[in-house]
Protein backbone atom coordinates (compact mmCIF):
# COMPACT_ATOMS: atom_id res chain seq x y z
CA UNK A 1 0.00 0.00 0.00
CA UNK A 2 1.42 3.54 -0.85
CA UNK A 3 1.59 6.19 1.72
CA UNK A 4 0.18 9.17 1.13
CA UNK A 5 3.50 11.35 0.92
CA UNK A 6 1.35 14.18 3.49
CA UNK A 7 1.66 11.76 5.92
CA UNK A 8 5.68 12.16 5.98
CA UNK A 9 5.97 15.46 4.59
CA UNK A 10 3.89 17.15 7.20
CA UNK A 11 5.92 15.93 10.32
CA UNK A 12 8.98 16.15 8.57
CA UNK A 13 8.27 19.87 8.23
CA UNK A 14 6.59 20.04 11.89
CA UNK A 15 9.56 18.31 13.79
CA UNK A 16 12.35 20.42 11.87
CA UNK A 17 10.91 23.52 13.22
CA UNK A 18 10.15 22.25 16.89
CA UNK A 19 13.68 21.45 17.08
CA UNK A 20 14.92 24.56 15.61
CA UNK A 21 12.85 26.19 17.93
CA UNK A 22 14.55 23.80 20.56
CA UNK A 23 12.03 21.33 21.34
CA UNK A 24 12.28 17.49 20.91
CA UNK A 25 9.59 16.44 18.25
CA UNK A 26 10.73 13.31 16.74
CA UNK A 27 10.61 13.23 12.97
CA UNK A 28 9.26 10.38 11.37
CA UNK A 29 11.45 7.60 9.54
CA UNK A 30 12.79 9.08 6.07
CA UNK A 31 13.55 5.99 4.60
CA UNK A 32 11.44 6.01 1.78
CA UNK A 33 12.96 6.47 -1.81
CA UNK A 34 11.30 9.24 -3.12
CA UNK A 35 12.17 11.55 -0.03
CA UNK A 36 16.07 11.08 -0.65
CA UNK A 37 15.31 12.14 -4.42
CA UNK A 38 16.57 15.58 -5.86
CA UNK A 39 12.81 17.66 -5.37
CA UNK A 40 11.96 20.72 -4.57
CA UNK A 41 9.35 22.09 -2.00
CA UNK A 42 7.16 24.99 -0.61
CA UNK A 43 6.68 25.26 3.19
CA UNK A 44 3.94 27.57 4.16
CA UNK A 45 2.65 28.72 7.47
CA UNK A 46 -0.94 29.62 8.59
CA UNK A 47 -2.23 30.84 11.73
CA UNK A 48 -5.72 32.12 12.27
CA UNK A 49 -6.25 31.66 8.47
CA UNK A 50 -3.68 33.90 7.82
CA UNK A 51 -0.67 33.40 5.72
CA UNK A 52 2.33 33.51 8.57
CA UNK A 53 5.62 32.49 6.45
CA UNK A 54 6.50 30.82 3.72
CA UNK A 55 9.93 29.62 2.22
CA UNK A 56 10.62 27.35 -0.65
CA UNK A 57 12.81 26.36 -3.41
CA UNK A 58 12.04 26.36 -7.48
CA UNK A 59 15.10 23.99 -8.25
CA UNK A 60 15.60 20.16 -7.05
CA UNK A 61 19.37 20.58 -5.40
CA UNK A 62 19.37 18.25 -2.71
CA UNK A 63 16.84 15.35 -1.45
CA UNK A 64 13.43 16.30 -0.99
CA UNK A 65 14.02 15.49 2.89
CA UNK A 66 16.51 18.21 3.25
CA UNK A 67 14.76 20.72 1.11
CA UNK A 68 11.62 20.31 3.16
CA UNK A 69 13.40 20.30 6.53
CA UNK A 70 15.57 23.37 5.63
CA UNK A 71 12.64 25.28 4.49
CA UNK A 72 9.99 24.84 7.08
CA UNK A 73 12.89 26.25 9.46
CA UNK A 74 13.55 28.92 6.79
CA UNK A 75 9.70 29.94 6.66
CA UNK A 76 9.12 29.64 11.10
CA UNK A 77 12.40 31.96 11.39
CA UNK A 78 13.81 33.58 8.57
CA UNK A 79 10.60 34.51 6.23
CA UNK A 80 11.42 38.86 5.82
CA UNK A 81 7.93 39.45 5.65
CA UNK A 82 7.64 37.82 9.47
CA UNK A 83 8.57 37.54 12.84
CA UNK A 84 10.26 34.54 13.72
CA UNK A 85 7.73 32.04 14.74
CA UNK A 86 7.81 31.16 18.56
CA UNK A 87 7.60 27.81 19.83
CA UNK A 88 4.06 28.93 21.74
CA UNK A 89 2.59 29.84 18.17
CA UNK A 90 3.71 26.37 16.83
CA UNK A 91 1.02 23.97 18.18
CA UNK A 92 -1.65 26.69 16.54
CA UNK A 93 0.61 27.16 13.70
CA UNK A 94 -1.30 25.34 10.09
CA UNK A 95 1.80 23.59 8.06
CA UNK A 96 1.06 23.21 4.27
CA UNK A 97 4.45 21.53 1.84
CA UNK A 98 3.99 21.65 -1.81
CA UNK A 99 6.11 19.48 -4.23
CA UNK A 100 6.90 20.94 -7.22
CA UNK A 101 7.08 19.29 -10.80
CA UNK A 102 10.32 19.86 -12.73
CA UNK A 103 10.57 23.52 -13.96
CA UNK A 104 9.33 23.63 -17.88
CA UNK A 105 10.44 26.54 -20.17
CA UNK A 106 7.76 28.22 -21.84
CA UNK A 107 7.80 29.88 -25.25
CA UNK A 108 8.45 33.84 -24.58
CA UNK A 109 8.90 34.98 -28.29
CA UNK A 110 5.51 36.80 -27.57
CA UNK A 111 3.41 37.32 -24.72
CA UNK A 112 0.14 35.71 -26.61
CA UNK A 113 2.64 32.69 -26.77
CA UNK A 114 3.83 33.10 -23.29
CA UNK A 115 -0.43 32.58 -22.58
CA UNK A 116 -1.26 29.92 -24.59
CA UNK A 117 1.42 27.60 -22.49
CA UNK A 118 -0.26 28.56 -18.75
CA UNK A 119 -2.99 27.08 -17.63
CA UNK A 120 -5.66 28.99 -15.15
CA UNK A 121 -5.64 27.33 -11.75
CA UNK A 122 -3.30 24.64 -12.95
CA UNK A 123 0.35 26.02 -13.24
CA UNK A 124 2.99 28.36 -10.65
CA UNK A 125 5.25 30.54 -13.04
CA UNK A 126 9.09 31.64 -12.50
CA UNK A 127 9.92 35.15 -14.07
CA UNK A 128 13.31 36.28 -14.20
CA UNK A 129 14.80 38.76 -16.69
CA UNK A 130 18.07 40.29 -15.71
CA UNK A 131 17.65 40.76 -11.75
CA UNK A 132 13.96 40.80 -11.58
CA UNK A 133 12.54 37.97 -10.47
CA UNK A 134 9.04 36.64 -9.29
CA UNK A 135 7.49 33.60 -8.75
CA UNK A 136 3.37 32.69 -8.39
CA UNK A 137 2.55 29.35 -6.68
CA UNK A 138 -0.81 28.25 -8.39
CA UNK A 139 -2.56 29.11 -5.61
CA UNK A 140 -2.68 32.68 -6.80
CA UNK A 141 -4.88 31.98 -9.26
CA UNK A 142 -7.37 32.65 -6.96
CA UNK A 143 -6.73 36.34 -6.87
CA UNK A 144 -5.89 36.66 -10.00
CA UNK A 145 -8.17 34.05 -12.38
CA UNK A 146 -7.33 35.62 -15.98
CA UNK A 147 -3.88 34.24 -17.44
CA UNK A 148 -3.33 37.75 -18.81
CA UNK A 149 -3.92 39.40 -15.37
CA UNK A 150 -2.25 37.07 -13.81
CA UNK A 151 1.06 37.36 -15.96
CA UNK A 152 1.09 40.81 -15.34
CA UNK A 153 1.27 40.56 -11.51
CA UNK A 154 3.61 38.51 -11.54
CA UNK A 155 5.75 41.24 -13.51
CA UNK A 156 4.85 43.80 -11.34
CA UNK A 157 6.05 41.61 -8.22
CA UNK A 158 9.31 41.48 -10.32
CA UNK A 159 9.43 44.75 -10.66
CA UNK A 160 8.45 45.35 -14.22
CA UNK A 161 5.65 47.32 -15.43
CA UNK A 162 2.42 45.02 -16.27
CA UNK A 163 2.56 45.89 -19.32
CA UNK A 164 6.42 44.80 -19.99
CA UNK A 165 7.42 42.35 -22.29
CA UNK A 166 10.91 41.01 -23.74
CA UNK A 167 11.58 37.52 -25.42
CA UNK A 168 14.24 37.64 -23.55
CA UNK A 169 12.79 37.14 -20.42
CA UNK A 170 12.18 33.44 -18.96
CA UNK A 171 9.34 32.47 -17.62
CA UNK A 172 9.17 28.69 -15.92
CA UNK A 173 6.13 26.53 -15.57
CA UNK A 174 5.05 23.97 -12.96
CA UNK A 175 2.89 22.52 -11.12
CA UNK A 176 2.52 21.09 -7.34
CA UNK A 177 1.22 18.57 -5.16
CA UNK A 178 -0.04 19.77 -1.84
CA UNK A 179 -0.37 18.67 1.97
CA UNK A 180 -1.86 20.70 4.44
CA UNK A 181 -1.88 19.13 8.55
CA UNK A 182 -5.17 19.77 8.50
CA UNK A 183 -6.42 17.76 5.51
CA UNK A 184 -4.29 15.16 6.33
Amino acid sequence: MLVNPGHLLLPLARAAISHALGGNARAPAADAAWLQAPGAAFVTLIRDGRLRGRRGTLDAMRTLHDDVTANAVEAALRDPCFAPLTSDELAATEIEVAVLSKLETVDTSSEAAALSGIHAGMHGLALSYGHHHGIFLPEAWAEHADPADFLAHLKYRAGLPPDFWDPVMELRRYTVARWRDTEV
